[in-house]
């Protein structure tokens, strides 16, 4: 599967709710729940980008000034750089995998922000969690009124302070 850097932005909380397609959230099983943690940190995620999406005292610019913050803050945006450019690494310079990393979440805060307004009304709801090594991987749907449920899967994972950091998202099956 081919992956590109501007699929990275789907790791805020709101990109999620921008992806339409079927539902596709399995059903419990009997796997490991995982991180008791994750679901909490997934939850705060996805509300605390929806409710940017709806403070309309915020313009556009602060808006983004504040996604940059929760990007910056929770999701783990270097490993994600690092995996979608691994193919290409041995063949790029230092310094353009230096450039590629500074300009990675620039890109990706510019890439969805404006298409995700669309979205303030939606919510997102966690329905499991399972254990995949390190990794918890939080199940969620995300509702709007009047359109289909959308699914995603956040991989989320402790980093070596013990902070939470969403490290990868399936959305409606898609591996972003």
């Amino acid at each position: 599967m081919r992956h590109y850097p501007v699929r990275a932005a789907i790791f805020m909380a709101l990109a999620a709710a921008a992806m339409p397609g079927a539902a596709q959230v399995a059903a419990p099983s009997a796997a490991v729940a995982g991180d008791p943690a994750a679901p909490v940190f997934v939850q705060k995620l996805a509300n605390d980008a929806f409710a940017v999406l709806r403070d309309k005292s915020l313009s556009k610019s602060a808006s983004r000034d504040k996604f940059r913050t929760m990007l910056q803050e929770n999701v783990a945006l270097s490993d994600i750089g690092n995996r979608l450019i691994r193919r290409q690494r041995a063949t790029i310079t230092p310094a353009q995998y230096q450039a590629y990393q500074a300009a990675l979440p620039e890109f990706v805060l510019t890439a969805y922000p404006d298409r995700l307004y669309d979205y303030s009304d939606a919510s997102v709801k966690v329905v499991r969690t399972v254990a995949r090594g390190p990794m918890t991987d939080v199940f969620t749907r995300v509702t709007r009124p009047g359109a289909q449920p959308v699914d995603a899967v956040w991989q989320v994972k402790k980093t070596g302070t013990g902070r939470m950091v969403v490290n990868n998202l399936t959305v409606s099956g898609i591996n972003l």
